[in-house]
Protein backbone atom coordinates (compact mmCIF):
# COMPACT_ATOMS: atom_id res chain seq x y z
CA UNK A 1 0.00 0.00 0.00
CA UNK A 2 1.46 3.36 -1.04
CA UNK A 3 0.51 6.53 0.85
CA UNK A 4 1.70 10.04 0.18
CA UNK A 5 2.30 11.78 3.51
CA UNK A 6 2.67 15.20 2.03
CA UNK A 7 1.08 17.18 4.80
CA UNK A 8 2.98 15.44 7.58
CA UNK A 9 6.56 15.41 6.31
CA UNK A 10 6.28 18.43 3.98
CA UNK A 11 7.71 16.33 1.14
CA UNK A 12 6.43 13.35 -0.73
CA UNK A 13 7.51 9.91 0.62
CA UNK A 14 6.32 6.56 -0.54
CA UNK A 15 5.67 3.93 2.12
CA UNK A 16 5.54 0.37 1.03
CA UNK A 17 3.39 -1.62 3.43
CA UNK A 18 3.45 -5.30 2.77
CA UNK A 19 0.27 -7.07 3.47
CA UNK A 20 0.72 -10.79 4.21
CA UNK A 21 -1.66 -12.95 2.38
CA UNK A 22 -2.66 -15.94 4.43
CA UNK A 23 -3.09 -18.68 1.90
CA UNK A 24 -5.19 -21.65 2.54
CA UNK A 25 -3.55 -25.05 2.02
CA UNK A 26 -6.44 -26.24 -0.17
CA UNK A 27 -5.79 -23.53 -2.71
CA UNK A 28 -2.96 -24.19 -5.13
CA UNK A 29 -0.77 -21.22 -5.91
CA UNK A 30 -0.54 -20.24 -9.49
CA UNK A 31 2.73 -19.28 -10.95
CA UNK A 32 1.49 -16.04 -12.37
CA UNK A 33 2.77 -12.61 -11.71
CA UNK A 34 0.72 -10.71 -9.16
CA UNK A 35 -0.86 -7.50 -10.21
CA UNK A 36 -0.15 -4.98 -7.40
CA UNK A 37 -3.17 -3.33 -5.90
CA UNK A 38 -2.74 0.36 -5.40
CA UNK A 39 -4.86 2.35 -3.09
CA UNK A 40 -4.61 6.11 -2.99
CA UNK A 41 -6.04 8.23 -0.24
CA UNK A 42 -6.92 11.74 -0.83
CA UNK A 43 -6.08 14.49 1.63
CA UNK A 44 -9.60 14.66 2.95
CA UNK A 45 -9.70 10.93 3.68
CA UNK A 46 -6.34 10.86 5.49
CA UNK A 47 -7.83 11.48 8.93
CA UNK A 48 -10.95 9.42 8.61
CA UNK A 49 -11.50 7.18 11.67
CA UNK A 50 -12.68 4.28 9.57
CA UNK A 51 -9.22 3.96 8.00
CA UNK A 52 -7.67 3.33 11.42
CA UNK A 53 -10.36 1.46 13.31
CA UNK A 54 -10.82 -1.23 10.69
CA UNK A 55 -7.16 -1.80 9.91
CA UNK A 56 -5.67 -4.75 11.95
CA UNK A 57 -2.08 -3.55 11.58
CA UNK A 58 -2.94 -0.14 12.83
CA UNK A 59 -4.88 -1.64 15.75
CA UNK A 60 -1.87 -3.74 16.72
CA UNK A 61 0.49 -0.76 16.53
CA UNK A 62 -1.86 1.40 18.58
CA UNK A 63 -2.35 -1.30 21.19
CA UNK A 64 1.42 -1.81 21.46
CA UNK A 65 1.88 1.93 21.88
CA UNK A 66 -0.75 2.04 24.59
CA UNK A 67 0.80 -0.92 26.45
CA UNK A 68 4.31 0.48 26.38
CA UNK A 69 3.11 3.92 27.41
CA UNK A 70 1.13 2.44 30.31
CA UNK A 71 4.14 0.38 31.43
CA UNK A 72 6.41 3.43 31.35
CA UNK A 73 3.88 5.41 33.36
CA UNK A 74 3.79 2.63 35.97
CA UNK A 75 7.58 2.53 36.17
CA UNK A 76 7.68 6.29 36.47
CA UNK A 77 5.12 6.16 39.31
CA UNK A 78 7.20 3.54 41.19
CA UNK A 79 10.36 5.62 40.84
CA UNK A 80 8.51 8.68 42.00
CA UNK A 81 7.18 6.84 45.05
CA UNK A 82 10.70 5.80 46.07
CA UNK A 83 12.02 9.29 45.43
CA UNK A 84 9.17 10.88 47.36
CA UNK A 85 9.77 8.51 50.36
CA UNK A 86 13.48 9.35 50.38
CA UNK A 87 12.72 13.03 50.21
CA UNK A 88 10.14 12.64 52.98
CA UNK A 89 12.59 10.79 55.27
CA UNK A 90 15.26 13.34 54.60
CA UNK A 91 12.86 16.15 55.38
CA UNK A 92 11.85 14.49 58.67
CA UNK A 93 15.48 14.11 59.70
CA UNK A 94 16.21 17.69 58.85
CA UNK A 95 13.16 18.80 60.82
CA UNK A 96 14.22 16.70 63.84
CA UNK A 97 17.72 18.19 63.66
CA UNK A 98 16.29 21.68 63.52
CA UNK A 99 13.95 21.01 66.48
CA UNK A 100 16.78 19.42 68.50
CA UNK A 101 19.08 22.28 67.65
CA UNK A 102 16.50 24.84 68.73
CA UNK A 103 15.89 22.91 71.96
CA UNK A 104 19.61 22.70 72.75
CA UNK A 105 20.02 26.38 71.94
CA UNK A 106 17.25 27.26 74.37
CA UNK A 107 18.74 25.06 77.10
CA UNK A 108 22.22 26.42 76.55
CA UNK A 109 20.84 29.94 76.50
CA UNK A 110 19.10 29.35 79.83
CA UNK A 111 22.24 27.86 81.37
CA UNK A 112 24.62 30.47 79.94
CA UNK A 113 22.57 33.57 80.61
CA UNK A 114 24.59 34.34 83.75
CA UNK A 115 27.95 33.91 82.03
CA UNK A 116 29.86 36.97 80.83
CA UNK A 117 33.22 37.46 79.24
CA UNK A 118 34.40 39.64 82.10
CA UNK A 119 33.48 38.73 85.64
CA UNK A 120 34.54 40.82 88.60
CA UNK A 121 34.91 39.78 92.18
CA UNK A 122 31.72 41.60 93.05
CA UNK A 123 29.79 39.80 90.36
CA UNK A 124 30.51 36.31 91.69
CA UNK A 125 27.27 34.99 93.22
CA UNK A 126 27.35 33.39 96.63
CA UNK A 127 25.24 30.26 96.16
CA UNK A 128 25.37 26.64 97.12
CA UNK A 129 25.70 24.23 94.22
CA UNK A 130 23.08 21.56 94.55
CA UNK A 131 24.15 18.14 93.40
CA UNK A 132 21.87 15.36 92.34
CA UNK A 133 21.07 12.45 94.63
CA UNK A 134 22.79 10.03 92.24
CA UNK A 135 26.06 12.02 92.44
CA UNK A 136 25.89 12.10 96.23
CA UNK A 137 25.18 8.37 96.45
CA UNK A 138 27.94 7.64 93.95
CA UNK A 139 30.52 9.62 95.89
CA UNK A 140 29.34 8.20 99.20
CA UNK A 141 29.51 4.62 97.91
CA UNK A 142 32.91 5.31 96.38
CA UNK A 143 34.20 6.74 99.66
CA UNK A 144 32.79 3.94 101.82
CA UNK A 145 33.83 1.28 99.33
CA UNK A 146 37.37 2.63 99.13
CA UNK A 147 37.67 2.85 102.93
CA UNK A 148 36.25 -0.61 103.53
CA UNK A 149 38.15 -2.03 100.57
CA UNK A 150 41.39 -0.67 102.00
CA UNK A 151 40.45 -2.11 105.38
CA UNK A 152 39.65 -5.56 103.99
CA UNK A 153 43.17 -6.99 104.55
CA UNK A 154 43.08 -5.76 108.14
CA UNK A 155 39.59 -7.18 108.59
CA UNK A 156 40.79 -10.52 107.19
CA UNK A 157 43.81 -10.56 109.49
CA UNK A 158 41.66 -9.61 112.49
CA UNK A 159 39.16 -12.34 111.62
CA UNK A 160 41.96 -14.89 111.24
CA UNK A 161 43.50 -13.78 114.55
CA UNK A 162 40.16 -14.05 116.30
CA UNK A 163 39.55 -17.53 114.91
CA UNK A 164 43.06 -18.61 115.97
CA UNK A 165 42.54 -17.18 119.45
CA UNK A 166 39.15 -18.89 119.59
CA UNK A 167 40.70 -22.27 118.73
CA UNK A 168 43.40 -21.76 121.37
CA UNK A 169 40.73 -20.83 123.92
CA UNK A 170 38.77 -23.97 123.06
CA UNK A 171 41.78 -26.21 123.63
CA UNK A 172 42.66 -24.49 126.93
CA UNK A 173 39.04 -24.56 128.11
CA UNK A 174 38.67 -28.27 127.37
CA UNK A 175 41.91 -29.03 129.23
CA UNK A 176 40.78 -26.96 132.21
CA UNK A 177 37.37 -28.62 132.16
CA UNK A 178 38.99 -32.05 132.11
CA UNK A 179 41.23 -31.15 135.04
CA UNK A 180 38.27 -29.79 136.97
CA UNK A 181 36.25 -32.90 136.19
CA UNK A 182 39.04 -35.18 137.46
CA UNK A 183 39.40 -33.19 140.68
CA UNK A 184 35.66 -33.09 141.21
CA UNK A 185 35.40 -36.81 140.45
CA UNK A 186 38.20 -37.64 142.87
CA UNK A 187 36.56 -35.62 145.65
CA UNK A 188 33.13 -37.12 145.04
CA UNK A 189 34.71 -40.59 144.72
CA UNK A 190 36.51 -40.19 148.03
CA UNK A 191 33.28 -39.24 149.75
CA UNK A 192 31.47 -42.17 148.17
CA UNK A 193 34.35 -44.48 149.19
CA UNK A 194 34.17 -43.34 152.80
CA UNK A 195 30.43 -43.95 152.88
CA UNK A 196 30.93 -47.37 151.32
CA UNK A 197 33.62 -48.21 153.94
CA UNK A 198 31.27 -47.21 156.74
CA UNK A 199 28.59 -49.40 155.26
CA UNK A 200 30.96 -52.41 155.15
CA UNK A 201 31.96 -51.82 158.78
CA UNK A 202 28.32 -51.61 159.89
CA UNK A 203 27.48 -54.77 158.01
CA UNK A 204 30.40 -56.70 159.56
CA UNK A 205 29.52 -55.57 163.09
CA UNK A 206 25.90 -56.58 162.54
CA UNK A 207 27.10 -60.02 161.55
CA UNK A 208 28.89 -60.23 164.88
CA UNK A 209 25.70 -59.30 166.71
CA UNK A 210 27.00 -56.04 168.19
CA UNK A 211 23.75 -54.24 167.34
CA UNK A 212 21.94 -56.41 169.91
CA UNK A 213 23.99 -54.84 172.65
CA UNK A 214 24.41 -51.39 171.04
CA UNK A 215 21.28 -50.25 169.13
CA UNK A 216 22.77 -46.91 168.17
CA UNK A 217 25.86 -48.44 166.55
CA UNK A 218 24.91 -47.69 162.92
CA UNK A 219 24.16 -44.03 163.60
CA UNK A 220 27.35 -43.66 165.59
CA UNK A 221 29.49 -45.09 162.80
CA UNK A 222 27.77 -43.01 160.12
CA UNK A 223 28.55 -39.83 162.06
CA UNK A 224 32.28 -40.66 162.05
CA UNK A 225 34.63 -38.64 159.87
CA UNK A 226 36.24 -41.79 158.41
CA UNK A 227 35.56 -45.49 158.51
CA UNK A 228 39.06 -46.10 159.93
CA UNK A 229 37.82 -44.79 163.28
CA UNK A 230 35.98 -48.11 163.71
CA UNK A 231 39.26 -49.59 164.95
CA UNK A 232 38.93 -47.42 168.08
CA UNK A 233 35.50 -48.79 169.09
CA UNK A 234 36.83 -51.51 171.46
CA UNK A 235 36.01 -49.71 174.73
CA UNK A 236 32.68 -48.32 173.55
CA UNK A 237 31.53 -51.65 172.15
CA UNK A 238 32.48 -53.71 175.25
CA UNK A 239 31.04 -51.09 177.57
CA UNK A 240 27.62 -51.60 175.98
CA UNK A 241 28.19 -55.39 176.03
CA UNK A 242 29.01 -55.52 179.73
CA UNK A 243 25.94 -53.44 180.57
CA UNK A 244 23.71 -55.93 178.81
CA UNK A 245 25.47 -59.18 179.77
CA UNK A 246 26.09 -58.45 183.48
CA UNK A 247 23.43 -60.25 185.54
CA UNK A 248 21.50 -61.27 182.42
CA UNK A 249 19.51 -64.43 181.90
CA UNK A 250 20.88 -67.56 180.22
CA UNK A 251 19.59 -66.67 176.74
CA UNK A 252 21.29 -63.29 176.81
CA UNK A 253 24.50 -64.81 178.14
CA UNK A 254 24.52 -67.20 175.19
CA UNK A 255 24.43 -64.19 172.87
CA UNK A 256 27.30 -62.62 174.77
CA UNK A 257 29.36 -65.79 174.44
CA UNK A 258 28.57 -65.97 170.73
CA UNK A 259 29.94 -62.44 170.29
CA UNK A 260 33.14 -63.32 172.15
CA UNK A 261 33.59 -66.47 170.07
CA UNK A 262 33.22 -64.49 166.79
CA UNK A 263 35.66 -61.89 167.98
CA UNK A 264 38.12 -64.53 169.14
CA UNK A 265 38.02 -63.93 172.90
CA UNK A 266 36.54 -67.38 173.67
CA UNK A 267 37.03 -70.72 172.01
CA UNK A 268 34.19 -72.86 170.75
CA UNK A 269 33.82 -74.59 174.14
CA UNK A 270 33.48 -71.17 175.91
CA UNK A 271 37.01 -71.02 177.27
CA UNK A 272 39.01 -67.77 177.30
CA UNK A 273 41.54 -67.67 174.52
CA UNK A 274 42.70 -64.07 174.44
CA UNK A 275 41.90 -61.07 176.53
CA UNK A 276 39.28 -58.73 175.03
CA UNK A 277 41.68 -55.78 175.03
CA UNK A 278 43.89 -57.73 172.60
CA UNK A 279 41.33 -59.65 170.51
CA UNK A 280 38.82 -56.87 169.84
CA UNK A 281 41.26 -54.32 168.28
CA UNK A 282 42.64 -57.00 165.98
CA UNK A 283 39.13 -57.98 164.86
CA UNK A 284 38.20 -54.33 164.29
CA UNK A 285 41.36 -53.79 162.24
CA UNK A 286 40.24 -56.67 160.00
CA UNK A 287 36.89 -54.95 159.49
CA UNK A 288 38.68 -51.65 158.69
CA UNK A 289 40.92 -53.42 156.17
CA UNK A 290 37.92 -54.95 154.43
CA UNK A 291 36.14 -51.56 154.42
CA UNK A 292 39.23 -49.88 152.97
CA UNK A 293 39.44 -52.25 149.99
CA UNK A 294 35.74 -51.73 149.27
CA UNK A 295 36.06 -47.96 149.70
CA UNK A 296 38.95 -47.76 147.20
CA UNK A 297 37.02 -49.71 144.56
CA UNK A 298 33.89 -47.59 145.02
CA UNK A 299 35.92 -44.35 145.04
CA UNK A 300 37.65 -45.28 141.77
CA UNK A 301 34.40 -46.21 140.05
CA UNK A 302 32.52 -43.15 141.28
CA UNK A 303 35.42 -40.82 140.47
CA UNK A 304 35.60 -42.07 136.87
CA UNK A 305 31.86 -41.78 136.40
CA UNK A 306 31.57 -38.28 137.81
CA UNK A 307 34.65 -37.07 135.89
CA UNK A 308 33.20 -38.38 132.62
CA UNK A 309 29.85 -36.70 133.25
CA UNK A 310 31.41 -33.36 134.16
CA UNK A 311 33.80 -33.51 131.19
CA UNK A 312 30.92 -34.23 128.81
CA UNK A 313 28.83 -31.38 130.19
CA UNK A 314 31.66 -28.86 130.12
CA UNK A 315 32.76 -29.94 126.64
CA UNK A 316 29.21 -29.45 125.33
CA UNK A 317 29.10 -25.95 126.84
CA UNK A 318 32.52 -25.09 125.42
CA UNK A 319 31.61 -26.38 121.96
CA UNK A 320 28.36 -24.40 121.97
CA UNK A 321 30.19 -21.22 122.96
CA UNK A 322 32.92 -21.86 120.41
CA UNK A 323 30.37 -22.45 117.63
CA UNK A 324 28.40 -19.31 118.47
CA UNK A 325 31.55 -17.15 118.52
CA UNK A 326 32.83 -18.71 115.31
CA UNK A 327 29.52 -18.06 113.56
CA UNK A 328 29.47 -14.48 114.84
CA UNK A 329 33.02 -13.77 113.61
CA UNK A 330 32.45 -15.42 110.25
CA UNK A 331 29.12 -13.64 109.78
CA UNK A 332 30.73 -10.29 110.62
CA UNK A 333 33.48 -10.79 108.04
CA UNK A 334 31.01 -11.97 105.42
CA UNK A 335 28.70 -9.01 106.15
CA UNK A 336 31.57 -6.56 105.67
CA UNK A 337 32.55 -8.22 102.39
CA UNK A 338 28.95 -8.17 101.14
CA UNK A 339 28.55 -4.49 102.08
CA UNK A 340 31.75 -3.60 100.21
CA UNK A 341 30.61 -5.54 97.14
CA UNK A 342 27.17 -3.91 97.18
CA UNK A 343 28.68 -0.44 97.46
CA UNK A 344 31.11 -1.15 94.64
CA UNK A 345 28.28 -2.45 92.45
CA UNK A 346 26.17 0.65 93.17
CA UNK A 347 29.17 2.85 92.44
CA UNK A 348 29.88 1.10 89.14
CA UNK A 349 26.23 1.32 88.05
CA UNK A 350 26.01 5.02 88.89
CA UNK A 351 29.34 5.66 87.24
CA UNK A 352 28.17 3.90 84.07
CA UNK A 353 24.97 5.93 84.03
CA UNK A 354 26.88 9.16 84.58
CA UNK A 355 29.31 8.36 81.75
CA UNK A 356 26.41 7.48 79.49
CA UNK A 357 24.71 10.77 80.35
CA UNK A 358 27.92 12.76 79.75
CA UNK A 359 28.44 11.00 76.45
CA UNK A 360 24.93 11.95 75.41
CA UNK A 361 25.56 15.56 76.39
CA UNK A 362 28.77 15.62 74.39
CA UNK A 363 26.91 14.26 71.39
CA UNK A 364 24.31 17.00 71.75
CA UNK A 365 27.02 19.66 72.03
CA UNK A 366 28.80 18.28 69.00
CA UNK A 367 25.55 18.27 67.05
CA UNK A 368 24.90 21.84 68.20
CA UNK A 369 28.34 22.94 67.00
CA UNK A 370 27.70 21.35 63.62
Amino acid sequence: MKIHYTNILLFPLKLNILVNTHQKPSITARHTQKIPTTRSLSECELYAPSNYDNDPEMKRVMQQFVDRTTQRFHEYDERMKTTRQKCKDKCHKEIEKIILKDKMEKQMAQQLTTLETKIGTDDIPTCVCEKSLADKVEKGCLRCGSILGAAMPEVGSIGGGLLYALNAWKTTAIAAATEYALAKGAAQGAIAGIQAGKGVAIKSLKLWGVQQFWPGMSKYILNMRHYSEVADLTDVMYTHKYKVCEGAIEAVLDKCDTLDIKIGVLTADSKYKVLPKDAVPEALKGIVSEAESTAKAVAQTESTRIAAEITQQQTAVINATYTSWQIAITASVIAIVVIVLIMMIIYLVLRYRRKKKMKKKLQYIKLLEE
